[in-house]
């Protein structure tokens, strides 16, 4: 690895051009590289005027993209895992969660909130938020329940006291659950008047510790930004029920 490679991270503009914008996979990177302690440089970029900033490099990618000493990688799941290579013990923290259920947690909530917040039929609300709910209370009773090491040092615990998915630390788990978790909330709430219930306790302990956390907070895109990337597909519906 070289001693300070060059790092650049391209992400999606907010509607001023210069902002972040509503990009949850944008943000993985962004608090992924936030977390390692690398020096880089993030450039947003306004998708809908600015496109040609990546012809030289990346013609027709997506973003997020990262350039490495002036080498393009496009995919996400490939730039995570090369960062944890390049970007590793002793001179930057390893990522990995510990265990691997924390990699799982909450990993099909998005889905069922995409089936949800698209839906077009008011009357259909209900039989799609039930999927989403269950998804919710499924990943609250993970972050709810005691891991191994909190066990050892507290054999009686009966609830977990930690802060994130897999311990105090934020891990790649985190990075790619947080920002899509985030989205949820600020949608739903705003465009069905169901923000994440209140007796789901796991789930806003974790919303409100990882805004606590720079790496998360000054990552998040603005609220305006989220709502008004799903103007288009969220109209408003009736609040939906708060049945299981």
């Amino acid at each position: 690895m070289a001693e300070n490679p060059k790092l650049q991270l391209f992400v999606k503009a907010s509607e001023d051009g210069e902002s972040v914008g509503n990009c949850p996979f944008c943000q993985r990177l962004f608090m992924i590289l936030l977390l390692k302690g690398v020096p880089f440089t993030l450039t947003t970029v306004d998708t809908k005027r600015s496109l040609d900033v990546l012809k030289d490099f990346a013609p027709g990618s997506q973003l997020p993209i990262l350039l490495y000493d002036g080498e393009a990688k496009t995919d996400n799941i490939q730039i995570e895992e090369f960062l944890e290579e390049i970007l590793g013990p002793p001179k930057y923290p390893s990522l990995v969660p510990r265990y691997k259920e924390s990699n799982m947690a909450g990993n099909d909530v998005f889905h069922k909130f995409s089936a949800f917040i698209k839906n077009t039929s008011p009357s259909q609300d209900e039989a799609f938020y039930r999927p989403l709910l269950r998804a919710l209370v499924k990943l609250d009773h993970y972050l709810n329940t005691p891991l191994e090491h909190e066990l050892i040092r507290d054999p009686k615990l009966t609830q977990s006291r930690r802060h994130f998915l897999d311990g105090d630390q934020l891990t790649l788990a985190d990075c790619n659950l947080l920002p899509k978790l985030h989205i949820i909330n600020t949608v739903c709430t705003y465009y069905r008047q169901a923000p994440i219930p209140a007796e789901l306790q796991g789930l806003h302990r974790y919303l409100e510790n990882a805004l606590q956390v720079k790496e998360f907070k000054y990552t998040c895109p603005h609220s305006s930004e989220i709502l008004a990337a799903y103007a288009p597909v969220a109209r408003a519906h009736p609040p939906v029920g708060r049945a299981r």
